[in-house]
């Protein structure tokens, strides 16, 4: 019986070749702490806040007051709870189709964070009165009279703040380093 050798993985033969593994398990990890950290709380808000009622925080700046909020942010679009529902269905199923092609681990806390949020959000859409899929979401968090928010909310507004900032300097980068290949005489035509 004669051996038949056996080839090493490509990536010993060519060492530059490194397959990329995806942050796919990250992207969840991050977005059920996300889920967690919003459920609880807005529990917490539930079980200790009166309705309607400011309570100081940060000062008169940051009071926390327990509403709910049939709408979007500003309580924006208050008679179409069920658009709501659908779009943030939709959203969390892009960027969980998305993550399985995460390559960077920051990418990969953003998207869980932003999905994170808006399943927060869905949540409540979902479970609570008036019912399924016309649920009010429970908000807590007075800025300052400007409006009132949620944990969901700050992981959802951060993340996408963070979000467009990277690209921004990602892209400016780029294009600085596209002119300097040009400069330099590197890229032809």
């Amino acid at each position: 019986m004669r051996d038949h050798p056996v080839s090493p993985p490509s990536s010993q033969l060519n060492p530059l070749h490194t397959k990329k593994r995806s942050f796919f398990w990250l992207v969840a990890l991050v977005a059920i702490a996300a889920l967690g950290l919003d459920l609880l709380t807005k529990a917490w808000a539930l079980a200790n806040l009166e309705e309607g009622v400011a309570q100081p925080f940060l000062g008169n700046f940051i009071q926390l007051q327990l509403i709910h909020n049939p709408g979007a942010a500003f309580s924006l679009g208050a008679g179409s709870t069920w658009i709501f529902t659908i779009l943030s269905i939709g959203i969390i199923g892009l960027i969980l189709w998305y993550a399985t092609r995460v390559y960077s681990p920051i990418l990969a806390v953003l998207l869980g964070l932003l999905a994170g949020g808006a399943a927060g959000n869905l949540w409540d859409r979902l479970t609570r009165p008036p019912g399924i899929g016309q649920g009010h979401v429970v908000d807590f968090i007075n800025y300052n009279g400007w409006f009132i928010g949620n944990v969901a909310d700050i992981w959802i507004v951060g993340a996408a703040l963070v979000l467009i900032v990277w690209k921004l300097f990602e892209k400016a980068g780029d294009e600085e380093k596209d002119a300097s290949l040009d400069a330099a005489g590197g890229r032809s035509e």
